[in-house]
């Protein structure tokens, strides 16, 4: 099992130098993954929310080993063509570091309607299936002439190719068919719950060979007990805990601590 930290780019770490010192003392601590939301209006944080592409680019600058990507990108809310374009710059930025985190988006209407975006569950999900398989054209560096329900794209083709950029899906309790065959389709699925941790047996039947799966927990306040859920989780076949160090949890200055200390011991 891999170990990343999951943190809002919201409030005093929305400026890109912080997120940047951030992941190098992540980096130094012994976490091997370094994840940034990706919202662009959400009332419940105020204004102050940062770029997760601009911030990842910098904390590309301060690391070395470190993955890094967004956890997660609605993509039914970006141009697929300035999403190849972004993630092919931060793929050579970073040498081949990038892992593209994807999903359907909140449906909170901060981020939706209050911005002209679609909020219909199903079309979020149809145009993210025709983003992903445009976005994939694009990325091979090929001519792409696309013509689908929700995109018009002709190009000579988008160079320079970037290294293959690992894409993960994003699903959430009560796991629905939809987001799993998504996954199966990329690299990997990240299992979520809004209000609590995932249990290994609701982790078990997500696992596939071949694919990473993606989930974690708040630690640092029993080893022990931090212990025994990191290695139920592996036994379930997840192959990335990821930390969440969210907003709502303890103050900031507690937060980083947590990530300064490290990930649990197994």
């Amino acid at each position: 099992m891999r170990f990343a930290v999951n943190l809002a780019p919201f409030q005093e770490w929305c400026h890109p130098k912080t997120l940047a010192t951030l992941a190098q003392e992540a980096e130094s601590a012994g976490w091997e993954g370094f994840f940034l939301w990706d919202h662009m209006n959400w009332d419940r944080w105020g204004p102050q929310i940062g770029d997760p592409w601009i911030g990842l680019a910098a904390a590309a600058l301060t690391t070395q080993h470190l993955k890094l990507g967004t956890m997660v990108t609605p993509v039914s809310r970006r141009r697929p063509t300035h999403l190849a374009r972004q993630t092919t710059s931060l793929q050579q930025l970073c040498d081949g570091r990038l892992i593209l985190g994807v999903g359907l988006g909140a449906p909170d209407p901060e981020e939706s309607t209050h911005l002209g975006e679609p909020d219909d569950l199903k079309t979020r999900a149809q145009i993210t299936d025709e983003h992903l398989d445009l976005l994939k054209r694009l990325w091979t560096g090929r001519p792409v002439i696309h013509r689908g329900t929700h995109y018009h794209v002709k190009t000579r083709g988008f160079q320079p190719k970037p290294p293959p950029i690992p894409i993960w899906i994003a699903a959430t309790v009560p796991f629905q068919p939809g987001p799993t065959a998504r996954a199966a389709r990329h690299q990997g699925l990240v299992a979520a719950s809004f209000d609590r941790a995932l249990t290994p047996e609701e982790l078990q039947p997500l696992s596939q060979p071949g694919q990473d799966l993606v989930a974690g927990a708040w630690t640092g306040k029993d080893p022990q007990k931090d212990r025994d859920l990191v290695q139920a989780y592996a036994a379930a076949g997840v192959t990335w805990w990821l930390e969440p160090l969210d907003p709502w949890r303890p103050p900031l200055e507690e937060l980083r601590q947590r990530l300064r200390s490290g990930p649990p011991s197994v």
